[in-house]
């Protein structure tokens, strides 16, 4: 599978509290309900808790600060990703999306990526 990771950062003028709550309950559900035009097969998002140690990871390896969150989605193939996004469909859903995401996300501080996993272990 291709899935796609983005890094984000919120808006400055947006609190922590409000970013997440947005984020979940306001983009999350738009996400859904684009999934089929854009071909995405499986969306998580990952909301970055316990800010105190995340600084001290931080500061520890003389990092940036922390993300405010990463969502990933996935499609089947290169191929699936590549046929959603070249619909009108997939592209107005795009639109769509990059517009509810300028309400909350600081697009100069966050970053995407297109990736392939390899599994290094999975216990049960």
């Amino acid at each position: 599978m291709i899935k796609l990771v983005y890094c984000l950062r919120k808006r400055a003028d947006v609190p922590a509290a409000e970013f997440h709550r947005y984020w979940l309950e306001s983009h999350g559900p738009l996400v859904r309900g684009f999934a089929q035009a854009i071909g995405a097969r499986k969306y998580i998002q990952s909301h970055t808790v316990l800010p105190a140690l995340n600084a001290a990871f931080a500061a520890s390896r003389d990092l940036a600060p922390a993300y405010d969150g990463i969502t990933e989605v996935w499609w089947d193939d290169a191929t699936a990703l590549e046929a959603g996004m070249g619909t009108p469909e997939g592209q107005e859903a795009h639109r769509r999306l990059k517009e509810d995401e300028a309400k909350f996300i600081d697009f100069s501080q966050s970053r995407v990526f297109m990736t392939e996993e390899h599994e290094i272990f999975n216990y049960p």
